[in-house]
Formats: C-alpha cells, sequence, structure tokens
C-alpha cells in the first residue's frame, strides 16, 4: 500500500489506451499578496510549540492477549486469522508466507498502519518468552518487516539464500517492474480502485462519504507519486510489458523446479513472488484482468503458487476482494 502524501490528480485511462501522461502542467502564477503580520499575541503564543513531543505510538492494546505466542499484524479482513486467508497486501503477504516457511509459529492479526508503532504493516510482536530481560523491563520488542529476516537468522529460524547480488538481481524484476504494473493496476485503474483497493484499504476505516473521498484520493495520488518517482511518464502500455518480460525472466529462472534457485525448500524469494502471483491469480477477483490473463500463460509459476498455497494456506482460495465494509 503506497504511502499517502500530496501528488497529481490520478488519470482515467484503461489497458489499451497508449497515452502517457505526467503531473499537471503548473497554472501561471499570480502575484501573491504578503500575508499580514501575526498580532504579538498569537505570535508569542505559537513560539511555544510544540508543547510537548508525544511519544512513538502504542501497540494495540488488544496485543497483551497474545503475549504467549509471535503474533504477525498485517493487513487482511477482520476473519483472516481464523481462517488462515493470505494477506491481501503484497508486502504483509510475502512476510506472512516466509515465517510459514521457516516454522515460525505465529498467529495474524489484522491491523493497519496507523496501529503500527513504525506507522507501516507488517511487524511482528515476538512472544514474551522470546524477549524476557525486555518483558521484565516492561519494555515490548517490536520487529518491523525491514528487520523481520535478520530476527529470524538470530533465532536460527532462517534458511540459506542464495548469493546477494544474484538476489538482488532478481528481486529488482518484483520491486520495480511488477511493482509498479501493480500499483497502476490496483490504484488508478478506477474499475480496480472502486471494487477492490477501497472496500479493503477505505471503507474499512471510515464511514464518512467526505473522509473516504480524501482518502481515496490520497492513496491514489501516494500510487502516482510512487510511479513517477522512478518513470518520467506513466504509460499502461509500458508498465504492462515490463511486467510481462518480468514475469518472463522469473519463468525461465524456475524452470522446471519446485523452488527458485534450485532450493530443496522455499525460500524468501518465493514468498516474493507467490506475494504477487496468488494475489493476480486468486487473492482478488479483477474486473479487468489483462494481468492475470498474462501470467497464467507461465504455467510454472502458476503451478508454484498453486504449490504453496495448497502446503500452507490449506488451499485458501476464497475470494475476498470486493466486499464492502459499510
Amino acid at each position: 500500500m503506497p504511502s499517502s502524501n500530496d501528488g497529481s490528480k490520478a488519470p482515467s485511462s484503461e489497458y489499451g489506451d497508449s497515452t502517457s501522461w505526467t503531473p499537471s502542467s503548473a497554472r501561471p502564477s499570480l502575484p501573491r499578496r504578503p500575508w499580514p503580520a501575526l498580532p504579538a499575541p498569537l505570535k508569542h503564543l505559537f513560539s511555544k510549540f510544540p508543547l510537548r513531543t508525544l511519544p512513538p505510538s502504542q501497540l494495540p492494546a488488544r496485543t497483551a492477549n497474545h503475549r504467549d505466542q509471535h503474533v504477525l499484524y498485517i493487513f487482511t479482513d477482520p476473519s483472516g486469522p481464523e481462517y488462515n486467508t493470505p494477506s491481501f497486501n503484497p508486502t504483509c503477504l510475502k512476510w506472512q508466507t516466509y515465517l510459514k516457511f521457516i516454522g515460525l509459529d505465529f498467529r495474524t492479526v489484522a491491523s493497519s498502519n496507523h496501529a503500527s508503532p513504525t506507522g507501516a504493516l507488517p511487524f511482528l510482536m515476538p512472544a514474551s518468552s522470546s524477549n524476557p530481560q525486555g518483558e521484565a523491563s516492561g519494555h515490548t520488542l517490536v520487529v518491523p518487516s525491514s528487520k523481520l529476516q535478520k530476527w529470524t537468522r538470530e533465532k536460527g529460524l532462517t534458511q540459506e539464500e542464495p548469493d546477494s547480488m544474484r538476489y538482488e538481481a532478481y528481486t529488482s524484476l518484483l520491486d520495480h517492474r511488477i511493482r509498479r504494473a501493480w500499483l497502476y493496476t490496483l490504484y488508478l485503474v478506477p474499475q480496480h480502485f472502486h471494487s477492490i483497493a477501497a472496500p479493503l484499504y477505505i471503507y474499512p476505516s471510515t464511514l464518512s462519504p467526505p473522509a473516504r473521498f480524501a482518502l481515496s484520493r490520497a492513496l491514489q495520488a501516494a500510487a502516482l507519486a510512487e510511479l513517477l518517482s522512478t518513470l518520467s511518464t506513466v504509460s499502461p502500455d509500458s508498465l504492462i510489458s515490463e511486467a510481462d518480460e518480468a514475469f518472463g525472466a522469473l519463468s525461465t529462472i524456475l524452470g522446471n523446479d519446485d523452488w527458485f534457485f534450485r532450493s530443496k525448500e522455499p525460500g524468501l524469494f518465493d514468498a516474493s513472488v507467490f506475494a504477487y502471483t496468488y494475489l493476480l491469480l486468486d487473492g482478488m477477483k479483477w474486473e479487468e484482468g489483462t494481468l492475470e490473463k498474462m501470467l497464467r500463460v507461465y504455467g510454472n509459476l502458476v503451478e508454484h503458487k498453486d504449490r504453496i498455497a495448497l502446503r500452507f494456506y490449506k488451499s485458501d482460495f476464497r475470494v475476498r476482494a470486493g466486499k464492502q465494509n459499510k
């Protein structure tokens, strides 16, 4: 889920439209009137700000109920933890799946960025037994996604991964080409945003129509801003073509093996690929299925997705998109 920030108006083009766009051109600026001088009493008042610095966000109150077990906070629907449902967010699903791979005993909790001490999901709250000194001092350990692999390594759970240069080269296919196509498809194709993204990310947050509208605009602006941070223009045809090339490369890398890099067991890269292939093929109900149809051409990637879903998620193929929490 892209971070909300200011950006240009989201485009409304669909696939098949080869038109590119950039942020709206700046309008000719009018001479600005200088702001009137701030009255002395108000100036004195604002000189006192900030009155105090607030401490970091507190953990959700319900965390105390599960201190005997590792808890992973992710984007998921309320029934997700009960039914072992994969997260609908690629980053959360990646780490949710990887922790399953390494055999960590954990439960998931539906959460949001606002409830995260780091401002982002996922994050792991280890069981109190794994941090006895911290618990005794009243300090609760929180492991953000950026430190999850290091934490699992320290616990002796991390599996052997391919050499870093090779891993980073192939990971860039996911982090750039495939992610860009994902952002465009989910957030900037209007029919997908209204039928999938809004019900998952916006509607659970508020019942207020004006607030929903504002949050929707902010979310779409954030997605567009992320795309434009690496692209001069956003071309739907180019994004889809690059994603196709990336999936083709991943298909070639996997070959006839069960897992990437000829590993005996699935690793972090397998989880990273699954996070997109599952959501594109089974996890969401796409009204315009360009990416889905494109991905199904690569049979070994489809089989790879099925292999993980059947083994680690008990064949949970329920479609969660389209539910509207009103």
